[in-house]
């Protein structure tokens, strides 16, 4: 009976709370935990770099691994996610817990299979990935504790995702955030204190995962969550796996796709040595920080989509749309005026002492923040169509920007532009994107109308046969 009272409340808060405050109450916890996340995967950057370029390169080869984990754990935690959302907002609990303990599960496979694979071909995988010679060591020290820890990582991506969408932000929060400051603690303490060396800053990021995943697991545990996970709720029809993959495809191209340019970038920027290798992973490691804002923004956003698009309130939906992407339109171009000014100085605080890392970097930077405030109606776009499940639709867009544009154009530009081809591939991918955004878009919100339209109609049939 409490818990069913649990899930009334919920329901009431997502259907009828004013939208500006809903949503902010929502992203403000989800933004903190992509901040802190982002902080501290600058912060491997920044420590592993005072051991040198190489050092800095090979965190840029080793971030392909982990965004493959991600890949997966997104993937099942957003397809999860979102389609839980809908069923709590139709009122279906006990498929939620079935979908999210599918999805669960389905990541703990995923990440033992990566762990033993990887550790089996390390060498050729750092190789595949982009690694020169002189980066190759480093990568291999760094890797192997990151793929040691690859079933915890995509197991949490999946808790945090499913307690965000159910509304259950700050508990996502602690949990992702309390292992962020953890890591960031312990990169110094094991790089220097112990001498580990890159190997250090790679043990800091598996412990501070373990943690994680035990603060956000033990909430399922102690009843914090509406959904529960359990493996015997583990679904055994084709199905489920189906509409949890086909959910979570856009996050799987997304992240599938980031880990593709990466490679495609490293192997790239590696023609033209170290230096540009690691001023690449650097600004790649800022863009993240920044667009971190924005996306948990959006991730506060998807929630309210999903909830008030299964239960038909559509004027909702549009009205968190707009709100969402005026938000982000203002803070993106702050960061994107300051990041333009700022963007020698940025890059100095990796690399001080290597002037052609920092002059190749500036550049890279000042160019993604020219295009920068074009990013809100992109990630709006995406996590909008992902929620109501118009999966197709969002699997394009988010191939679009890593993968449909990025990928021809790193082949190309470099060929005609050399360096600078490197550089200006995000910025042209980015321009493209928010193009197929704009037409998607439109196309919506025309037929978010005509529905609008029929439930009104059938509001005022039923109003008719009441008299």
């Amino acid at each position: 009976m409490e818990n069913t009272n649990a899930q009334q409340a919920q329901f009431i808060k997502m259907t009828q709370t004013p939208i500006p405050r809903l949503i902010a109450g929502l992203a403000v916890p989800t933004i903190i935990s992509m901040l802190v996340t982002s902080i501290y995967n600058m912060a491997d950057t920044f420590f592993v770099s005072q051991l040198g370029t190489s050092a800095a390169g090979a965190v840029g080869i080793v971030f392909s691994i982990m965004a493959i984990i991600q890949a997966v754990g997104f993937t099942l935690g957003m397809g999860a996610g979102a389609t839980s959302s809908r069923l709590l907002g139709q009122r279906q609990n006990a498929r939620a817990n079935a979908v999210a303990s599918t999805a669960f599960f389905t990541a703990l496979a995923f990440g033992l299979l990566l762990t033993i694979f990887g550790l089996l071909f390390i060498d050729g995988l750092m190789r595949l990935l982009g690694a020169t010679g002189t980066i190759l060591p480093y990568a291999r020290d760094y890797a192997r504790y990151i793929l040691l820890g690859a079933p915890v990582m995509a197991c949490s991506f999946v808790l945090n995702n499913v307690l965000r969408a159910q509304g259950r932000a700050t508990l996502a929060m602690v949990g992702i955030g309390l292992g962020g400051v953890l890591n960031i603690g312990l990169d110094p303490f094991f790089i220097y204190t112990l001498n580990l060396g890159i190997s250090g800053a790679a043990i800091a990021t598996l412990i501070s995962q373990c943690v994680s995943f035990g603060i956000l697991f033990s909430f399922y545990l102690r009843g914090k969550s509406i959904i529960k996970i359990s493996a015997r709720a583990i679904a055994r029809d084709a199905g489920t796996y189906g509409l949890i993959l086909k959910t979570g495809m856009p996050s799987f191209c997304r992240q599938g796709l980031a880990s593709m340019s990466t490679v495609a970038l490293n192997v790239n920027a590696a023609v033209y040595g170290d230096a540009a290798v690691a001023a690449m992973s650097v600004v790649g490691r800022i863009f993240m920080f920044i667009l971190s804002a924005m996306i948990g923004f959006g991730q506060g956003f998807q929630p309210v989509v999903g909830y008030n698009y299964g239960a038909k309130e559509y004027g909702r939906v549009r009205q968190a749309f707009w709100f969402t992407f005026k938000v982000g339109m203002v803070l993106l171009g702050v960061m994107a005026v300051a990041g333009f000014f700022v963007a020698p100085q940025a890059m100095a605080l990796f690399r001080r002492d290597d002037m052609e890392v920092i002059a190749i970097g500036a550049f890279a930077m000042q160019a993604q923040c020219l295009v920068l405030p074009l990013q809100p109606l992109i990630v709006c776009c995406n996590m909008t169509f992902q929620s109501v499940g118009k999966s197709w639709q969002a699997t394009f867009l988010a191939a679009a920007r890593q993968g449909i544009f990025f990928l021809p154009l790193i082949v190309l530009l470099p060929q005609f532009m050399g360096l600078t081809g490197v550089q200006l591939t995000q910025p042209f991918a980015d321009v493209l994107s928010f193009g197929v955004a704009a037409v998607l878009a439109v196309r919506f919100f025309k037929e978010l109308k005509v529905l609008e339209g029929d439930v009104g109609a059938s509001h005022g049939a039923h109003a008719l046969q009441s008299r």
